[in-house]
């Protein structure tokens, strides 16, 4: 294969500088790197239920997840590049908007916590970086999805053998599963996301009988908790990835639905903010989704306070009149804004949500490009979209952009860095 100029003068100046590693060292390094992943899954999900770790004892989980980061990013530095970014301009758009989160941590109450989750957040983007770059994508999901099982396959366990624990008793979810997690949510989206791995893996060649257990533990655990929507998102997001492998044009579509969903976002944001209302009136009806609405229009009516930069990373919620004053009006309160686009208007302003807008859409514009260029591998590509569609759409009713450690959300990270790659027309870049 004939590879660019470009290409072939900035190999010939690393060899001259570096040593290739040994066989032996990249092969260790490599194994270290894929159980730090599924380590790194296991831990990092969500948190576990005060049954299996107190609550304030939250914080060893995370520790655990940046170790593991730590880990990986060292181990990076044995491993040979498997994909070389361009520095372009949707390089430059992805790294500033994590940047500018990152350190909007100075315009909050300057807390300890606010300052570690800026700081998680600048790690993992960088963990994202080295992972995608040294790691093949395959190898990836195969980590990531053997993580999510472990998880998956013991929360069915607890559900079933030990229900004080993996069935929640809340007047809210009597009777629904959680698993090893504190909530019901956590174990529905874990479902999920294992179903679409599970089918992605059936897609590009894992046999039929490790496929169905595995589709089979998620997709009951995905019931037991009854998070229905989980669900069909991930089927939705499979169907996505089996379709674009059928057709070029189709995925070629699917690469704009990150799009439309962040201005369907700045069109939900303009409602809210206009009328006032707590919920979305359609004629007689009233849409709250179990009252996640109440902490949207709340969030968006503090917009004027901090319009430009926002309240920045962490620096919402902590603020006690903000959050003493939901809790009066409601009854009940949630660090939580259960939208991960209000959560970057909110923390990081009108600033924050256009650069990230601007990641998103020169993401697709380059996804098109790749496609049309043959400069990507097709299955690595449709599981790219399928991805992003997933976390895009479960970011309308949970939070899980800017999460500093969750590695689902770091994933997504850099899966946006594996399309900012040179493109040479008719000359795919290994992935």
């Amino acid at each position: 294969m004939t590879r660019a100029p470009a290409e072939m003068d900035w190999d010939q100046v690393e060899s001259s500088i570096w040593q290739a590693p040994s066989v032996e060292a990249e092969n260790f390094a490599r194994t270290v790197i894929n159980w730090s992943i599924t380590i790194n899954m296991v831990m990092s999900m969500g948190n576990f239920n005060a049954g299996l770790l107190a609550a304030e004892q939250a914080y060893v989980q995370q520790s655990v997840a940046l170790l593991m980061w730590g880990v990986l990013i060292y181990a990076s530095a044995f491993l040979r590049p498997v994909l070389r970014l361009a520095f372009n301009l949707d390089t430059v758009a992805i790294v500033s908007f994590y940047a500018f989160a990152a350190i909007s941590v100075l315009w909050t109450n300057l807390s300890a916590a606010a300052f570690m989750k800026a700081a998680a957040l600048a790690i993992t983007t960088f963990g994202a970086f080295c992972l995608i770059t040294r790691v093949d994508i395959d190898d990836i999901v195969k980590s990531t999805a053997r993580g999510l099982l472990v998880l998956v396959a013991a929360s069915a366990v607890f559900a079933m053998f030990v229900p004080d624990i993996g069935i929640d008793r809340t007047w809210m979810h009597n009777g629904q599963w959680q698993g090893v997690f504190e909530s019901k949510q956590t174990l529905g989206f874990a479902g999920a996301y294992l179903m679409f791995f599970a089918c992605y893996r059936k897609i590009t060649g894992q046999g039929w009988l490790p496929f169905l257990v595995t589709f089979l533990i998620a997709s009951t655990c995905v019931i037991g908790s009854e998070s229905r929507g989980a669900g069909a998102l991930a089927l939705v997001a499979c169907a996505l990835v089996l379709t674009s492998l059928w057709s070029v044009r189709c995925m070629k579509v699917y690469a704009v639905l990150p799009c439309v969903m962040c201005v369907a976002a700045a069109v939900l944001f303009l409602y809210f903010y206009t009328t006032g209302y707590d919920a979305i009136h359609i004629f007689d009806s009233t849409i709250d989704f179990t009252e996640r609405t109440f902490i949207w229009q709340y969030a968006i009516s503090h917009f004027d306070n901090a319009p430009l930069i926002g309240f920045g990373i962490n620096g919402f919620w902590t603020n006690p009149a903000i959050y003493d004053y939901f809790q009066q009006n409601h009854g009940w309160v949630l660090d939580n804004y259960h939208n991960g686009y209000i959560a970057i208007l909110i923390e990081t302003g009108f600033l924050g949500y256009v650069l990230f807008m601007a990641s998103v859409f020169l993401f697709s514009s380059k996804v098109r490009y790749l496609i049309s260029a043959r400069a990507i591998d097709r299955s690595h590509c449709a599981l790219i979209i399928g991805f992003v569609f997933l976390t895009c759409q479960t970011n309308f009713t949970e939070t899980t952009f800017l999460r500093s450690t969750t590695f689902t959300s770091v994933l997504l990270v850099s899966f946006f860095f594996a399309v900012c790659r040179p493109v040479y027309a008719a000359n795919p870049q290994p992935s």
